[in-house]
């Protein structure tokens, strides 16, 4: 299969002007005409939602919650990046898209990531006109932090609340939108299989969540904005309803899933505490701009941390990256903590934390100003952990946190089935192997704002479309399948819950596909993988019935795909011999423990295709070309 990213042509600073001007458009009057389904109401989901609702097509948006306010999106504390430059920092568009290549580990698309530098100061602009809260100093410009991987100031932020607060504002454009008639919204809907009519992607099985009903969708085009597939890990900062099954169903229907092993570890996690948790809670990264991170010199220092004098303390990340300090990459910070950790440094009863200490800048700034910066994030570590940290250190470790694998999506942001448009964490596009803090936000409001509505309508415009209604033959054969599976859970009656195994497979994949990975452990992965699935077919317990509310039913098949996605996720990680950004194997690093990639044979993104369960995927390769951040040895020291 030939992947063809449909890049345009010519000065990369012009490329998405130009392509605007060249894609054909909708008339105002037939776009009315024109149903797109879109499902997922985050970031993504919501903004493309309301921008296409007020270009007039009729739009059909399907929320996993009772409430698009629920997304995961809200959990995104720290803030927005945009090339504003009100610090006159020295910050630009070049300098925004140099910092997300570089940070990537050179792993991106160089044409979509100028894009999002380029439209990312359009997004704050949206987001005020919205009423967005965002923090402002005293002359009454907007504030700025700073964030990992970046030596200017160009993160805009709500207090420790950007992504509820930006999700608020998309959130109010598209119900907006449903007042208006244009939107129809659709809560507690899961998406299980995309309808293809004629190799188009054409409709969607959902089942109602309440009352357990399969329900046929049929439109001219498919919005995927799904989110990540973070909780594969069982443990990780993902909201619990986060999974893979929508992205992986239309994997299986022809969608190529790229760069699955390049999973974000965030550095910046409150540690596990025991079995009984089903997730963990992120601590924004904004916290590292006036947190320093240490631990003991004595691996057998027994003192509470406020008394272990200065000269007994290794500041690790200043040590290493004088010239970023704690603002490292996140991949960098979490594999410094996993590397202390190993020597025997770690902290708190498992040994598995470092401290995140805010005494130099409280007594620098008062505490008043890290609490009208940090408040809300103090308050909730201090609820989950009985800690006060303004008096005491923070306790972190790194967790799973972002996935910058997803389905393979041109330039246009359409996936290898025509018609079907992936957006935000659910796409591959623009982070390469390694996100950026502060770049989630952005990418979601990017792609719903302001990409896809001028990318549909050259699709639209230029494809011919017959109708198609939900009689059609296709729909009944998709919900067939998707019943089949259904009927398949509940007559298994087995002894172990479906969260019992979903830990299982959580546990064997972080410690072979996790901070580090081996090609001896990925092997062991891919022996235990289908070991795994093997019993949950045999052994998995679905009480009640399909035709009402069900968690247990809805949780069930979300293990079961992720139980077939961990094995292509393991194989990625075996096949990509070489280190970059969050895909860190053990056999590929430099003397001073870094990443080292392997451009001559990996400058490439690996998009896989299905070809059934147990069976090996294909894989299929598109050349990544930098023409103006030339890759080197990432360095921040």
């Amino acid at each position: 299969m030939q992947l063809d990213g449909k890049v345009p042509g010519g000065p990369i600073e012009s490329r998405w002007e130009r392509h605007k001007f060249e894609s054909k458009l909708v008339n105002p009057a037939n776009r009315r005409k024109l149903t797109v389904l879109v499902i997922g109401t985050g970031l993504a989901g919501a903004s493309a939602s309301a921008a296409l609702g007020e270009l007039g097509y009729n739009v059909l948006t399907f929320c996993i919650h009772d409430s698009p306010r629920r997304a995961h999106s809200i959990a995104a504390q720290g803030g927005i990046n945009a090339a504003k430059n009100y610090r006159n920092d020295g910050d630009s568009v070049y300098r925004l898209f140099y910092d997300t290549v570089k940070g990537g580990d050179y792993r991106a698309r160089e044409s979509n990531v100028y894009r999002l530098a380029q439209v990312s100061a359009d997004i704050i602009d949206q987001c005020v006109a919205q009423g967005v809260p965002f923090a402002r100093e005293y002359g009454g410009l907007l504030d700025n932090r700073s964030f990992g991987g970046a030596q200017v100031s160009r993160t805009f932020y709500a207090r420790g609340q950007t992504g509820q607060q930006l999700l608020i504002g998309a959130y109010q454009s598209m119900m907006r939108q449903v007042d208006a008639g244009t939107v129809k919204l659709f809560p507690q809907r899961e998406m299980l299989d995309v309808v293809m009519v004629e190799g188009q992607a054409r409709g969607v099985i959902m089942r109602n969540l309440v009352t357990g009903e399969l329900e046929k969708w049929a439109g001219d085009a498919v919005l995927l904005a799904t989110g990540g597939y973070g909780t594969v890990y069982y443990l990780s900062t993902n909201a619990v309803n986060s999974n893979v099954t929508a992205a992986w169903r239309a994997h299986k229907r022809g969608a190529l899933f790229a760069n699955p092993c390049f999973t974000q570890i965030h550095p910046t996690c409150i540690p596990v505490s025991g079995d009984h948790q089903s997730k963990l809670t992120l601590m924004s990264e904004s916290l590292r701009n006036d947190g320093r991170v240490w631990v003991p010199k004595d691996a057998r220092d027994p003192r509470p941390p406020q008394q272990i004098p200065e000269p007994e303390r290794d500041y690790y990340l200043e040590r290493r990256y004088p010239s970023f300090g704690n603002l490292v990459p996140r991949d960098v910070a979490s594999r410094a903590a996993k590397l202390v950790c190993d020597e025997g440094l770690g902290v708190g009863d498992t040994g598995l934390a470092v401290y995140l200490d805010f005494a130099d800048s409280i007594g620098r700034l008062g505490k008043d100003v890290i609490k009208q910066r940090y408040g809300n994030l103090f308050d909730m570590y201090q609820k989950i952990t009985d800690d006060n940290p303004y008096q005491v250190p923070m306790r972190i470790f790194p967790a799973v946190h972002y996935t910058m694998g997803g389905l393979w999506v041109d330039y246009n942001l359409m996936s290898t089935i025509p018609g079907l448009h992936v957006l935000g964490e659910a796409n591959f596009s623009d982070h390469g192997a390694n996100r950026l803090g502060a770049s989630a936000l952005m990418q979601g409001l990017a792609d719903g704002y302001f990409v896809i509505p001028n990318t549909l309508s050259h699709y639209l415009a230029g494809t011919s479309l017959p109708k198609v209604t939900a009689e059609h033959d296709a729909f009944a054969e998709a919900a067939s399948n998707a019943q089949g599976q259904i009927t398949r859970l509940l007559t298994v009656r087995g002894q172990k819950t479906p969260r019992e195994l979903h830990r299982q497979l959580g546990r064997l994949v972080w410690d072979y596909v996790g901070m580090s990975r081996t090609a001896e452990g990925l092997r062991t992965a891919l022996t235990e993988i289908p070991r795994l699935r093997e019993e949950f077919w045999h052994n998995v317990s679905v009480p009640g019935e399909a035709n009402n509310m069900n968690k247990n039913l809805e949780y069930a098949g979300r293990v079961a795909d992720y139980l077939e996605f961990a094995e292509l996720l393991a194989r990625d990680a075996l096949e990509r011999e070489e280190s970059c950004g969050g895909h860190f194997r053990e056999e590929f690093q430099t003397p001073d423990n870094e990443a080292q990639r392997d451009d001559l044979q990996f400058a490439h993104a690996a998009a896989w295709e299905f070809t059934g369960v147990g069976q090996a995927p294909v894989r299929h390769v598109e050349p990544l070309q930098f023409d103006y951040v030339k890759p080197s040895q990432r360095s921040y020291k």
